[in-house]
């Protein structure tokens, strides 16, 4: 993940409610008798290749591990992707399902090449890709893909809109525990605009007991992605809303050439647009089952993002940050709590957490680890937050935590130090405190982890330290590794890669 990094300026106007930034160390002296938990590291392995693998945050958060502890991602074979489409080493990958120290291959459609899961649902949906091992007709250079639900281990194919649409076909975001499915879809009508520049255009796509679903666009947008759906039926996406170029949207999020923005749908009201901030460029991020909405949206007089959230009955509202310079919030709890990223009281970036009180939304900041940079990406219904920190607008990470208003730490001060592995990025924390992280080993392979911490809520792990770590020294973040871009590239590497802030 690569975060945009705030010049170091003066700041003259910095008599807002947000504590002076210090290091996570310097915070850390601050709280003698903080203490945190060992984790244990489940490392689900592979299938046979060299990598494993999980949903990346950059396209919406992510949802890949669940509250019973059930972990979901791809693994590398050892056979080799003709297309080198799925990840950037090339190898065909399969969906896995880890769960009590078992992975489970998923496996891919008849014919298929390769897998992926993307999100898993409470009570253990899996929704994906897969492709069907023939070329696209309309893409000779990508395979045909189809969006696919796992139910218990059996994949259902769920096909492509009813017009057709070969170019990449369809893929699945997120499901819910209804078996309700989002995700996008490509039609054959030729767009020389189309998402991600496929040449044809994308449609956000709603899928149950055997239907997909056109949602539409917004304006007189041509094409949209959906990638949330809530427990409500709540759909959240991204759509173009008119054919003005965007200047910004295409630099935050490759391919995006044209104005857009964000909605929220459901089976009564329709497609509604989020709204913005008078800029080109309104992305959502998260949705939680209050239909609260998070993400950024860049004002019409600069060109830099700003975190806003839309709720049902004040619409869209920009979240504060040190001096208002920029930001983006990219997940948000049960209870409305949400973190992200933002301009801190020192000019420069970090990571932030917003609640509302007494009306009001305030900001608190929860600093970094070292380096200009770091952005949570994801919070529990605990209000602990997990993301990834570093130097030169985190082009290198290690993944924290931060947690009951103690110092940000580096999660690799608490898992045992002979692993062979540096954890560089956070994806998910569930409600159980277990974490989703992803790591490279001496060799730069990404390997797909769960932490599990060594506390009262897991008595008798196999191999769990259950002493404490002064915050001291859980605060003193490594050096992080050279990254070797251990992204995915399936749509979430080919169609995005990273969110690009940097400008």
């Amino acid at each position: 993940m690569k975060s945009k990094r705030v010049p170091c300026i003066a700041m003259t106007l910095l008599a807002v409610a947000m504590p002076a930034l210090v290091t996570a160390e310097e915070t850390a002296t601050r709280h003698p008798h903080h203490k945190y938990h060992h984790y244990q590291i489940n490392d689900v392995g592979t299938f046979g290749g060299p990598s494993s693998w999980l949903w990346a945050p950059g396209l919406f958060r992510p949802g890949v591990l669940n509250n019973q502890g059930t972990l979901a991602g791809s693994g590398d074979t050892s056979a080799l992707d003709p297309y080198c489409f799925y990840v950037t080493d090339c190898y065909a990958i399969n969906g896995f399902q880890w769960r009590n120290g078992v992975t489970t291959d998923l496996g891919v459609l008849p014919g298929g090449i390769g897998s992926e899961v993307n999100w898993i649902s409470g009570n253990g949906l899996m929704a994906g890709l897969s492709d069907n091992g023939q070329p696209d007709p309309l893409n000779p250079a990508f395979p045909q893909l189809h969006a696919v639900l796992w139910d218990h281990g059996q994949m259902t194919d769920l096909g492509t809109l009813p017009e057709g649409g070969y170019s990449s076909g369809s893929w699945a975001a997120t499901v819910n525990n209804r078996g309700e499915v989002v995700g996008q879809a490509y039609n054959t009508i030729p767009d020389p605009n189309s998402f991600y520049g496929y040449g044809y255009q994308s449609r956000a796509f709603y899928w149950r007991n055997g239907v997909m679903q056109d949602l539409g666009t917004l304006g007189t947008g041509t094409d949209a992605m959906a990638g949330l759906i809530n427990e409500r039926g709540q759909v959240v996406g991204w759509s173009y809303t008119n054919s003005i170029p965007s200047a910004f949207c295409s630099n935050v999020q490759t391919g995006f050439v044209l104005t857009t923005g964000s909605f929220i749908w459901d089976k009564k009201n329709g497609m509604k647009d989020l709204g913005g901030f008078g800029g080109t460029c309104t992305l959502a991020y998260d949705l939680n089952n209050r239909g609260q909405v998070v993400g950024q949206s860049n004002h019409a007089d600069d060109l830099d993002q700003h975190p806003f959230i839309w709720e049902p009955a004040t619409g869209i509202v920009e979240l504060p940050t040190a001096a208002g310079l920029y930001g983006a919030s990219l997940a948000i709890n049960g209870a409305g709590e949400v973190t992200g990223e933002g301009d801190l009281s020192d000019g420069q970036g970090g990571a932030m957490l917003w609640r509302k009180r007494g009306g009001k939304w305030h900001g608190t900041e929860l600093g970094r680890l070292s380096g200009d940079c770091a952005v949570g990406v994801s919070i529990n219904s605990s209000g602990q937050v997990v993301g990834s920190s570093g130097p030169n607008g985190c082009s290198t990470t290690l993944a924290f935590l931060w947690a009951n208003g103690g110092p940000m730490v580096d999660l690799n001060t608490l898992v045992p130090p002979n692993s062979g592995l540096q954890l560089i990025e956070a994806h998910q924390i569930n409600d159980r405190g277990e974490i989703a992280v992803g790591a490279l080993d001496a060799n730069g392979n990404n390997h797909a982890i769960l932490l599990i911490p060594c506390d009262e809520n897991h008595p008798g792990v196999e191999g769990c330290d259950y002493s404490f770590v002064e915050a001291t020294a859980a605060a003193r973040a490594q050096t992080p590794q050279v990254d070797a871009d251990p992204v995915r590239c399936g749509p979430s590497c080919h169609l995005a890669k990273h969110r690009h802030f940097t400008h």
